[in-house]
């Protein structure tokens, strides 16, 4: 008898399982019935398989889980955002995101349970990181965020804006990017997914290297590196100097514009001083800038910017010729910001690790 746990099919991309089936004496069809089903048809059991023999079916049960998460808890808010807060067999927690709009569905998503970075404004690294999210757990997101979407309409857009830093968890990250653009797979154009990194110049310049051209979005939030420093403590680790030649080699390796995110903190981040070191930076590069206004979280001593001081800030960018745009905020009234939900519903015990980059 088999005490082992069974092994998370969304582990598998198509290479491995077809190598998994010649073990098994299984045609290669077989592999492509498996992923049609899973990852088209949103297969939750093999059961749901109808085109493969029933003895298959058991014997794939018996092998594999296709979810390992339950949903611990669903918020909608009254724009349409929806957001789960998923539970593992280990007890943690991660988020995952459902961003509709009129011509896309957008998945946000977390590469980590909790996040090493600790940036001085955000929910997700207060209590460090506990571990990394596994390949199967990260496309599981993308399922699970997908089944939320309106009856005929498709999961469009991937960003990894969630809980975590995308790029210290390269190995897992990547093989989810490739199972969500693989024409095998969720079929989604490397254009519509996006990683959000706070800066690691050398896995920029392999995912510019080894991944397909999604595009890059780099956490700035400053315009000086005491500043920076300041807010985003890993940010000691890399100038804004280095982060701009990796950005500037990703630019040559893939084509793909760059867009620098630049959360707007209320009197922090905002002087016209910011304003001119900005456009300085953003004419160096091949870039749109992505301003944000920042979603409050309790006790981090942090204040959203008025109306008008985030148009005045996008206004005198656009006059600097900076091609800017301010991110429609989502979900304020569902604990939106990263890691707000997992906080306040948290029953696991804290037991952190560290990251080596």
């Amino acid at each position: 008898m088999n005490d082992e746990a069974p092994a998370h099919l969304l582990d598998y991309d198509l290479d491995a399982l077809t190598d998994w089936a010649k073990q098994h004496d299984l045609p290669a069809y077989r592999v492509r019935q498996i992923l049609e089903w899973v990852l088209v048809h949103n297969a939750n059991t093999f059961d749901e398989m109808s085109n493969l023999p029933k003895r298959l079916r058991e014997e794939l049960a018996a092998i594999f889980t296709i979810y390992t998460s339950t949903i611990a808890t669903e918020q909608r808010s009254d724009d349409g955002t929806v957001k789960l807060l998923l539970r593992w067999p280990d007890g943690l927690t991660s988020e995952c995101v459902l961003l509709p709009e009129t011509d896309r569905n957008t998945a946000c998503l977390s590469s980590q349970v909790g996040c090493p970075v600790q940036c001085a404004f955000c929910a997700s690294g207060i209590d460090g990181i506990q571990r990394q999210l596994t390949t199967g757990e990260i496309v599981e997101q993308m399922l699970r965020v997908r089944a939320l979407c309106a009856p005929g309409e498709r999961l469009s857009n991937i960003v990894f804006m969630g809980i975590g830093e995308p790029l210290a968890n390269y190995d897992a990250v990547l093989a989810a990017v490739r199972t969500a653009n693989a024409p095998w797979g969720l079929n989604i154009s490397a254009r519509k997914i996006t990683i959000s990194t706070v800066g690691i110049p050398e896995r920029i310049r392999r995912l510019a290297d080894d991944a397909p051209p999604v595009t890059l979005a780099i956490s700035l939030h400053a315009t000086t590196d005491t500043l920076r420093q300041e807010l985003i403590p890993w940010a000691r680790r890399v100038s804004i100097a280095e982060l701009t030649e990796a950005a500037r080699y990703y630019f040559d390796r893939t084509g793909r514009e760059i867009t620098l995110e630049y959360l707007m903190l209320g009197s922090v981040n905002m002087r016209s001083l910011d304003v001119e070191r900005l456009a300085r930076l953003a004419q160096r590069l091949r870039c749109n800038v992505n301003l944000i206004a920042y979603n409050p979280v309790a006790d981090l001593g942090f204040e959203r910017p008025g109306h008008a001081a985030v148009q005045g800030f996008l206004r005198d960018l656009r006059e600097h010729g900076v091609n800017a745009h301010v991110r429609r905020s989502r979900g304020l009234d569902i604990d939106a910001a990263c890691g707000q939900l997992r906080r306040r519903d948290r029953i696991e015990p804290i037991d952190t690790m560290e990251v080596q980059i």
